[in-house]
């Protein structure tokens, strides 16, 4: 009983601690929405998106605690990192020029 006291306040630690970086990106950015996506061993990503397009995401150990922390922010959640969610995003050069660079304008692989 003990031991599931200790892992429960841990979880609570580790998602009011996520919860209050989500909060800050929100007040920085004039709120937030997002989507949770899965990462494997690694963890559970929130992804956010500012009401100004910026973006940036977060790493929880596990879904419950990023279900838990968005939850606590009062964070706007999506099913999906779908085009409507996409297209409120903003790129600038770096984005363009690390993720598209090979594809568009970009060094060649050879």
């Amino acid at each position: 009983m003990a031991d599931t006291q200790q892992a429960d306040s841990q979880v609570e630690r580790k998602a009011a601690r996520i919860a209050k970086q989500i909060g800050a990106f929100a007040k920085a950015h004039g709120g937030a929405e997002g989507t949770i996506e899965y990462l494997g061993q690694a963890g559970t990503r929130i992804v956010l998106i500012g009401e100004d397009g910026e973006w940036g995401d977060l790493v929880a150990p596990n879904h419950a605690i990023a279900a838990a922390a968005a939850e606590k922010a009062g964070l706007t959640l999506h099913d999906s990192f779908d085009g409507e969610l996409a297209a409120k995003v903003r790129t600038g050069p770096y984005e363009w020029s690390r993720m598209a660079g090979i594809q568009v304008g970009g060094p060649s692989n050879g």
